[in-house]
C-alpha cells in the first residue's frame, strides 16, 4: 500500500509571526472522522481532531519558517522551508508527498501539487489541521508576550483594528518587516 504524506502550510497572510507547515501519514487501519479544510472547522473541533491525528496517524510533523527567514527568504521560500523541515522530521519515510496547492517543496520523493487538496484528501486535511492548530497556539503565546496587539483575535492578519494597534504600538521582533503595511509602519517610525 501506499504511504502517502500530506503536506499543508499556515500562516503565509499574517504580517506577524512565523509560517508554519505540517505533515501527516494516516494510518488506513485507523481513519480519522471528520477530516477537512481547517478553515471549514471550529477552533475546538480543529484541537479535537489534532489530537486525534497526533494518536491515531503512522507519522506527523509539524515545523516553521521564522519570521527572520520570511524576511530573509520571502514568504513563499519560507514556506516551502517549512515544508520540507515538516517532511524531513517525519517518523517514517513517505512514499509520496501530496501538498496542498501549486506549489511544492524540493524533496527527494515523489511530489504532487493538488489545488484545494486540503478539501479532498484527507491527509492534507490533517496537515491542515495540525499546522493551523500550532500556529494559533504560537500566535497566542506571543499574544501573551505583546497583548498590546490582540494577536489571539486576529492570529497577526491585517485586521483593521491590527493595523490601528501596529500604528499605535510600532513595530516589535515578532513583525515581518518585508510586508507592505510593516513595512509603512517602520517607514513612519523613522521620519519621527
Amino acid at each position: 500500500m501506499l504511504r502517502v504524506c500530506g503536506v499543508d502550510e499556515a500562516g503565509r497572510g499574517p504580517i506577524a509571526g512565523p509560517v508554519f507547515a505540517a505533515a501527516v501519514i494516516l494510518d488506513p487501519l485507523r481513519p480519522i472522522d471528520g477530516l477537512r479544510d481547517s478553515k471549514l472547522l471550529s477552533a475546538s473541533r480543529r484541537e479535537m481532531l489534532a489530537e486525534q491525528i497526533r494518536v491515531h496517524s503512522l507519522a506527523w510533523s509539524v515545523a516553521f519558517a521564522s519570521t527572520e527567514e520570511i524576511d530573509a527568504l520571502n514568504i513563499l521560500q519560507a514556506t516551502m522551508l517549512a515544508m520540507q523541515r515538516a517532511v524531513a522530521t517525519l517518523s517514517c519515510a513517505p512514499d509520496e508527498v501530496w501538498v496542498d496547492g501549486n506549489r511544492a517543496p524540493k524533496l527527494t520523493h515523489t511530489v504532487r501539487t493538488i489545488v484545494q487538496g486540503d478539501r479532498l484528501h484527507a491527509e492534507i486535511s490533517a496537515a491542515s489541521i495540525l499546522a493551523k492548530t500550532a500556529r494559533d497556539a504560537e500566535m497566542q503565546r506571543l499574544h501573551n508576550l505583546y497583548p498590546q496587539y490582540n494577536l489571539a483575535q486576529h492570529k497577526g492578519y491585517p485586521t483593521r483594528a491590527h493595523l490601528l494597534a501596529l500604528e499605535q504600538w510600532g513595530v516589535c521582533p515578532i513583525y515581518r518587516r518585508s510586508f507592505a503595511p510593516v513595512r509603512r509602519v517602520l517607514a513612519m517610525e523613522r521620519t519621527v
